[in-house]
């Protein structure tokens, strides 16, 4: 899967969890971008990747993303 796949994948479940099609989203974009994206919607949205992609992300991982970009490529490097 390429990174142009899995960000496609990945702007459908911020779709899907901030239940908004027309939300854009770039790497670059930070839960600071997102009005409702709290720790709720963010335990939502690791949850909703882990099921779509068939990983688990540990803490440690998650806790070090910085923006939509980092996830992505967290997602590339564990496939």
């Amino acid at each position: 899967m390429s990174r142009e796949e899995v960000f496609a994948e990945v702007t459908k479940i911020f779709r899907d969890v901030f239940d908004d099609d027309t939300l854009v989203i770039v790497d670059e974009t930070n839960s600071g971008d997102i009005e409702d994206w709290d720790s709720l919607e963010h335990i939502n949205l690791v949850v909703a990747m882990e099921k779509r992609f068939n990983m688990k992300f540990n803490l440690k991982e998650v806790g070090k993303l910085a923006n939509v970009g980092e996830m992505v490529d967290l997602i590339l490097s564990r496939m």
